[in-house]
């Protein structure tokens, strides 16, 4: 189940700016409404820029590269790690003078950020009508690289910067830069059979929305790259609503129990010739879920696993020999996870993440496979960039200095830091102080890092310090004076004891006007897939919702039941084989009552809501349970049935291996039982949760005799992207409210 997708957006906070070169120039003077809480401020432009820092990158060199949209016009910025000082890495308005006149339909009236960078931050590569154009940055001058009618996508510059790999019509190529020479290097692209990019499947469960299915050797000589036929998995159909014959949108959707895609690992030469491949029938897996080239660029390291997802191995695969050598594995009974894997010493120590305890720890390993010590231990987890599972994107080692850098949520559960360690597990010590997120990215030779870091109550900053903490500069700062004039309520955090002792995390959000005397009615804004937390000192984009809410007079509370907490995977396994069930159920009986017991609420007028994993959360609440006068329900699974195999699978199995487990989970069985008014919502091209769920539920209650609201937006995805259809779903969701509570 997609945990992106819950109204939240994880980033960043503030620190101190060290002097620029120079200043940037000042935007124009000009009378600003005074903002409110608005549907149309909230998620207007203004609103959008308080939640969002700009894209980065580090060069090789050690510099930051990141988009200055306090420029005019905005422009890409560069700042010495060494030194502080900013300047401007090109000149906008000469590079799209360049690009204007080289005439491409669609050219964008500002500089964006690029889809591609070498790794010397030289050369930026654009997509713009589907063509791939380079970007000298220093001359400040646009190039076209291809012409064709077939569209270029997903391009990526070699680690030397001197050719371009990228995807057409489903088939690998490279262009050199200098001689302007293509080199295909795959042919049997189709609509079937994937080179270089991913199934739907992939794409979402498997390498977190990233569509790049091919990776560069260090040495800029070859492309490991995967292989995938989706030809055996089932067929879905959208129908759109035009034009008068309506247009049919395909998509190869594997549901539990059926068909994936079959995927291969090949390796050929960036020069062209003939792939090698890794046989599948000498290493056994269903998924391939990491791949990384070793540093020395002689062979690769996969990451394959079973379709019960109870085993993983780690092979390492050399293309001049077309050998396969295991590494590592891990089995368990449950599910396991993919694993951190960062490579020291030149690849002969491999860095692995684990959870021997039930937590994710980082374990030194030989390149034979020789376990050598344990790195981080604690009843704490080692956390990275995803939300839930693999602690991917967690750990840096730098083997100048012996350190291994982490990051961690071994200060709070409800925070993420940095910390440094010695190889052997010695002096560990926590480098970021300030309470809140830190989600980090380390310089090239780990002597800097660039910090993004917001709090529950603070919008997200962009900050660049050295690998002691200290702070040199600040690329954006956190725009909290942009919500000063709306005067914000405070999200504060509670914790809610359980008849066994857990604690369960909350948050409660209280009208600006907030009089304890009274009685309020609530909403609980829920999600509750496993390892998802939503109750997190960190800002989210859709607190600004819950600012709304509070401002008509509801009180916003949150919790997570433990299977949600992201703290452990002892606590998401207890799901596993039944997931949204009996154990999410208990602990939002123990949650509801204890908000009930609050002084401020009406215990009479509580609503529920969530999307995606939190829909199908809300629809557990109120066919189970008869706490709530009112819930929405978006775009929630209603029966594991319906949903993909990668994900499903994990914590359901198949639906032949775990009958009891599918009768159990599914919602339809006990839309029956529905307590209060529901109003579902989503959109009728939702490729991820496919509206069969929420048809198959109204059918339901249909059949059940229950009233219900139903609110369908045309062509909408899982994440809806029309403007209209988000300021509309807002304001039937206020409607909704103020009519039922």
């Amino acid at each position: 189940m997609t945990r992106a997708i819950r109204f939240a957006l994880l980033v960043l906070s503030a620190a101190a700016v060290a002097a620029p070169a120079r200043s940037p120039a000042p935007r124009p003077a000009s009378p600003a409404a005074v903002p409110s809480w608005t549907v149309d401020w909230i998620y207007g432009k203004e609103a959008a820029a308080i939640g969002r820092v700009p894209p980065f990158a580090w060069t090789s060199g050690g510099d930051v590269l990141f988009l200055a949209e306090d420029e005019l016009p905005a422009t890409i910025a560069r700042v010495s790690a060494a030194t502080g000082r900013r300047s401007n890495a090109v000149d906008a308005a000469a590079a799209l003078a360049t690009l204007r006149a080289l005439g491409p339909a669609g050219a964008p009236e500002t500089l964006p950020w690029p889809e591609a960078l070498d790794p010397a931050g030289r050369t930026a590569i654009y997509v713009i009508g589907d063509d791939l154009y380079a970007l000298d940055l220093a001359a400040s001058r646009f190039e076209r690289l291809t012409a064709t009618d077939a569209r270029e996508q997903l391009p990526r510059l070699s680690p030397d910067g001197s050719r371009v790999a990228f995807v057409r019509e489903n088939d690998l190529w490279v262009l050199d830069l200098a001689a302007k020479k293509e080199i295909r290097l795959t042919s049997d692209g189709s609509p079937t059979i994937l080179n270089g990019t991913l199934s739907w499947v992939y794409w979402e469960e498997v390498f977190s929305r990233g569509d790049t299915g091919y990776w560069w050797s260090p040495d800029s000589r070859s492309i490991a790259f995967l292989r995938t036929d989706d030809g055996p998995v089932d067929v879905s159909t959208f129908t759109d609503f035009d034009p008068a014959v309506p247009r049919q949108i395909v998509q190869r959707y594997p549901r539990t129990g059926r068909p994936n895609p079959t995927v291969r690992l090949g390796v050929v030469p960036a020069s062209g010739g003939a792939a090698v491949w890794m046989d599948p029938a000498s290493v056994p897996y269903e998924y391939l879920v990491g791949v990384a080239w070793l540093p020395d660029s002689r062979s690769v390291a996969v990451q394959a696993m079973n379709r019960p997802q109870t085993k993983l191995d780690v092979w390492r695969f050399d293309p001049s020999t077309a050998k396969t050598t295991l590494v590592l594995s891990d089995t368990d009974p449950a599910l396991v996870y993919q694993k951190e894997l960062v490579f020291a010493d030149g690849g002969k120590t491999w860095i692995v993440s684990f959870e021997k305890d039930g937590h994710t720890h980082l374990f030194r390993y030989g390149a034979d496979g020789a376990r050598r010590n344990t790195i981080t231990q604690g009843p704490w987890s080692v956390r990275g960039g995803r939300s839930y599972g693999a602690a991917l994107g967690s750990a840096w080692v730098d083997d100048a200095s012996g350190t291994v850098y982490f990051t961690a949520i071994e200060k709070s559960p409800l925070e993420s830091h940095l910390y440094r360690v010695r190889p052997d597990g010695t002096g560990m010590a926590r480098i970021t102080k300030e309470d809140g997120t830190h989600r980090v990215t380390l310089s090239p030779d780990r002597r800097f890092y660039v910090d993004s870091f917001s709090t529950a109550n603070t919008p997200p900053s962009l900050t660049l310090h050295d690998a002691s903490g200290k702070t040199i500069a600040t690329l954006s700062e956190s725009r909290a004076a942009a919500l000063a004039p709306l005067s914000p309520s405070r999200r504060e955090f509670a914790t809610i004891p359980t008849p066994d002792g857990f604690a369960l995390p909350a948050s409660v959000l209280e009208p600006p006007d907030f009089d304890p005397a009274k009685k309020y009615p609530v909403l609980v804004h829920v999600y509750g897939g496993p390892g998802s937390p939503i109750v997190q000192n960190r800002w989210d984009r859709e607190s600004l919702f819950d600012q709304l809410l509070a401002a008509r007079g509801y009180v916003v509370a949150s919790f997570d039941p433990r299977s949600a907490t992201g703290r452990s995977k002892t606590l998401e396994d207890a799901v596993v084989g039944k997931m949204m069930s009996d154990s999410e159920l208990a602990d939002l009986r123990t949650a509801v009552a204890w908000f009930k017991a609050q002084p401020w609420a009406d215990p009479a007028r509580f609503g529920i809501w969530g999307w995606s994993g939190g829909g199908s959360y809300t629809l557990l609440a109120m066919t189970r349970t008869t706490e709530f006068k009112a819930g929405i329900s978006g775009a929630p699974v209603t029966d594991w049935h319906f949903y993909d195999t990668r994900f499903g699978e994990a914590w359901m199995k198949t639906p032949e291996s775990n009958p009891a487990g599918y009768a159990l989970t599914s919602a339809l069985a006990h839309a029956k039982d529905l307590s209060g008014r529901l109003m579902l919502v989503f959109g009728t091209y939702d490729d991820n949760v496919h509206p069969q769920n929420e048809w198959a539920f109204a059918n339901a209650l249909i059949e059940a005799g229950k009233p219900f609201d139903l609110m369908v937006y045309p062509m909408q995805k899982h994440g809806f992207t029309s403007k209209a259809a988000i300021r509309h779903r807002a304001e039937k969701m206020l409607e909704f409210w103020k009519t039922y509570l």
